[in-house]
This record gives structure tokens, C-alpha cells and sequence, in this order.
């Protein structure tokens, strides 16, 4: 999958790339609607890295804390980091950290749990997208298990290389054998969808519009 690919995906929106992938019978690409964006507004879009982990009170604040840096310092350049924490109570993103992955190079992070120091993530700027906030953290409590394997996050599974994209609609997942020929099918949606709004708004009866250009 090219760089122009993935330059081209986030010029699109996840409404008409589900569209899309929902024709070609792959309709299960949209992430849970309760992982939302800490700024609203934020859009996002990259090749997929993945991690998941496991509650663990066995470990040490010192064993969880070296894990977690471990994540930070494992998580590539240039992508998506998606994480599956396999819990509903923890934090599995900071300020810190979200400081170190920006400073990567990091695109954003999306986790299928919770986030904190929401106020000051904000204002760095780096993208985060989880379903609930807590000042509860990791240490001594949370170890990850898996590294760029396939994890599964309501009906979706994402794989490492996967193409995201996410916008005020939600977030949709690509897999990467599909990427380019999806991003083309969408601009031409796209463009379609250009020809049936400037008929609307030009007078044009909104089924008549849908009877000549056959979307709406």
C-alpha cells in the first residue's frame, strides 16, 4: 500500500468508505460507536499498528511501568497505534504517553477502554479515541501480551498494515489488500455524491436526483 494511498484515504469520509466497503460484502468495518475522539472535531488516518494486553495484579508498579514503556517505545513511526486493553476500568492512554508518540511521529492512538489527562492531551494536539475516561491507570494493574497481532474490537477485526480512518461519523477500518481499490471506488462515490448535492441545492426534487444518479 503506497503513501499516496493513504493521503488520498484521508481526504475521504468514513460514511462514504463504508458505503464502499459495504457493497463489496465487507460490512464488518466500523468500530464500536462508543470509541470517540477526546477533542471533538478530529479526524484521523493511517496504517494500523495493534496491541493488546491483560489486567494483571500480580505485576509490580515497576514490572507494569517498564511493560507500558515498552508499548511506547515498540509503536512505529507514522501509524495508528490500536489498542486492545481487554478491560473496561483502566486508563490505557496519558499525557505522557501521548507525548512520546507524538514526539515519534505517531499519527494517534485508539483504544477499545479508557484514556486520562484528557484536558492536558488536548492541548498537545495528539489524536486519541477511546470510550470512556478514568484517572485510573496501569501500573500495577494492566501488562500487554501482544504486539502487532490481530485483535478484535466488537465485530472488527484490525491487523497490523489495516488502513483506519476516523472522523465525527465514527471509525472505519480497511484491510490492507483492499485499500487502494476501496480509496478509488470512494472518490468516485465521492464525486457522484458532489453531482446529487449541487442538484439538490439547485432545485432539483431529491428523487429525482436519486432516480438520475442512482445514489443518495
Amino acid at each position: 500500500m503506497s503513501d499516496d494511498t493513504i493521503e488520498r484515504l484521508g481526504r475521504l469520509y468514513t460514511s462514504a468508505v463504508h458505503d464502499v466497503l459495504r457493497g463489496l460484502g465487507h460490512e464488518r468495518c466500523v468500530l464500536p460507536p462508543s470509541i470517540r475522539p477526546i477533542e471533538p472535531g478530529t479526524t484521523l488516518c493511517g496504517r494500523t499498528w495493534t496491541v493488546a494486553g491483560h489486567v494483571d495484579r500480580t505485576r509490580s508498579a515497576d514490572e507494569t511501568l517498564l511493560a507500558w514503556t515498552g508499548v511506547l517505545s515498540k509503536a512505529p513511526s507514522g501509524h495508528v497505534v490500536v489498542c486492545q486493553p481487554n478491560n473496561d476500568w483502566i486508563a490505557m492512554m496519558g499525557e505522557l504517553s501521548a507525548n512520546a508518540l507524538q514526539l515519534k511521529g505517531v499519527r494517534g492512538y485508539v483504544v477499545d477502554g479508557g484514556a486520562r489527562d484528557i484536558e492536558l492531551t488536548r492541548r498537545i494536539g495528539f489524536p486519541v479515541w477511546c470510550s470512556f475516561a478514568t484517572p485510573t491507570d496501569i501500573v500495577a494493574r494492566w501488562m500487554p501480551d501482544r504486539f502487532g497481532e490481530p485483535v478484535t474490537i466488537g465485530e472488527v477485526t484490525v491487523s497490523t498494515g489495516d488502513c483506519l480512518l476516523a472522523d465525527g461519523d465514527g471509525i472505519v477500518v480497511i484491510p490492507a489488500a483492499m485499500a487502494a481499490d476501496v480509496v478509488a471506488r470512494t472518490e468516485a462515490v465521492a464525486t457522484t455524491e458532489n453531482r446529487v448535492r449541487d442538484a439538490i441545492l439547485g432545485g432539483m426534487d431529491p428523487q429525482q436526483a436519486y432516480l438520475k444518479y442512482r445514489k443518495f
